[in-house]
């Protein structure tokens, strides 16, 4: 287990960065969001941390060569307030009520709280923030936090960059969940980076279109989810692209479908924490994952994409315990990719206001494993003109739910990383085992 190191982080300036151009009309703009912005459960923030190590040749990605020597903060700050002119509403605040689901976004161009710091040691010496939990730097101190007695969830997004002694820099990521959804927030970043490299405009041009997202009648609200703290444990494995791909090509023989590195990762994950768990064999266990469907608004959403706001629906699948631990992997992987194939009916039901049950309000119980898949939102892609990020952490855990989060190795290794806290300390061993055998 990785102890902490006696480091110290300093904050040498933290304020709100506004956009760089006022608005062209005095009176702030308020938009409506879309009805999947204004589910309540998503007024919460996702905190990540984005690994830059230091690479003394990539600043000649950067465009301007006379600033191959500024310092990342520096830049990073700049690119941030060039990017709000296109993404006003990150500068803009909440307005109504979250409960009610009438939230609105005001560009008021108060800005994206943007905190500057440095570490006085180098990235090698706390092992690079490799997933070893718990870090060897307090993750508190690499997120931004905003001063004290301001609610994190009315600032759209906020932004720490710390620079190492070695010259590499962690970016800590706090966005609200009702603003964008994780390609709208991956592309409101890579903007960011654009802009940092010297890029003129943006490659992908932004588009609010809010209005185009279904929006059927309301359904009678459920009762307010009940958050019990399970003290479920972290762990995390890396699986080689060999294993992953030996799966795929079972899974193909057998049915002649493909199947994805996240059907292979989450299949193995559910049943191996079933199994840990030992749930009576006739209890309903569930898996939840939040399906992008852009695709499935392609006749009303722009064609050349810019769509950042919330654009998914919650996939859940269900099966008896018994049936997940007695099915071999290949059987489970098609329950997953079932649930999927579900998607297109189950979304249009929903927005033509054909659901029995509001689909976006989750329960958050023991036996629901939610699922995060971070490999494709576009993070990874990143580059600040320092070269892209040498791996990420997805801080995305609660409590009170049982979570799987796919991501990536540090770029040395090649592969998936499982990040998982969805099994109490008791049942750990099991669940290692059960993961450990198959990858």
């Amino acid at each position: 287990m990785a102890t902490m190191v006696n480091i110290t982080v300093t904050r040498k300036s933290q304020s709100f960065v506004a956009p760089s151009e006022p608005a062209s009309s005095a009176e702030p703009e308020t938009l409506e969001l879309s009805a999947i912005d204004r589910v309540p459960g998503l007024r919460h923030t996702v905190r990540s941390l984005h690994v830059f190590l230091s690479n003394k040749d990539s600043t000649t990605t950067r465009r301007d060569h006379a600033a191959a020597t500024a310092r990342p903060a520096e830049v990073i700050r700049a690119a941030l307030s060039r990017a709000l002119v296109d993404y006003r509403p990150f500068a803009g605040r909440f307005v109504g009520s979250v409960v009610a689901g009438e939230a609105c976004v005001q560009c008021t161009d108060e800005g994206a709280w943007f905190v500057e710091a440095v570490a006085d040691c180098s990235l090698e010496e706390v092992n690079g923030l490799d997933n070893v939990h718990p870090l060897m730097v307090s993750v508190e101190e690499l997120l931004p936090a905003p001063e004290e007695g301001v609610d994190p969830t009315s600032i759209p997004i906020m932004m720490q960059v710390t620079e190492f002694a070695c010259g590499g820099f962690v970016v800590g990521l706090v966005a609200v969940h009702t603003l964008a959804d994780g390609l709208g927030a991956a592309q409101f970043i890579t903007t960011i980076s654009e802009f940092a490299r010297g890029v003129n405009k943006p490659t992908v041009a932004p588009i609010w279109a809010r209005a185009l997202i279904p929006n059927p009648p309301k359904l009678p609200p459920m009762p307010p989810p009940f958050f019990q703290f399970y003290g479920f444990e972290h762990f995390v494995t890396d699986v080689t692209s060999d294993r992953i791909a030996h799966v795929k090509a079972e899974y193909f023989q057998a049915t002649g479908q493909y199947c994805s590195t996240f059907d292979v990762a989450i299949a193995k994950v559910w049943q191996a924490r079933t199994k840990a768990i030992k749930y009576r064999p006739d209890f309903k266990v569930h898996v939840c994952f939040f399906a992008n469907t852009r695709h499935l608004l392609t006749e009303v959403l722009p064609k050349d994409g810019g769509f950042y706001g919330n654009c998914f629906y919650p996939v859940t699948v269900t099966a008896t315990a018994e049936d997940v631990i007695t099915s071999g992997l290949l059987d489970v992987i098609k329950m997953i990719r079932d649930g999927k194939a579900r998607l297109p009916l189950e979304f249009s039901k929903w927005a033509a206001g054909d659901a029995k049950v509001d689909p976006y309000q989750l329960t958050f119980e023991h036996n629901v494993l939610f699922v995060s898949d971070w490999t494709r939102l576009g993070f990874f892609e990143v580059n600040y003109g320092w070269g892209p990020p040498n791996h990420i952490l997805p801080l995305t855990y609660a409590d009170y739910m049982a979570v799987a989060v796919l991501g990536a190795p540090p770029s040395s290794k090649k592969g998936t990383r499982i990040m998982t806290q969805c099994v109490e300390e008791k049942y750990l061993m099991g669940f290692k085992d059960e993961m450990k055998a198959f990858f």
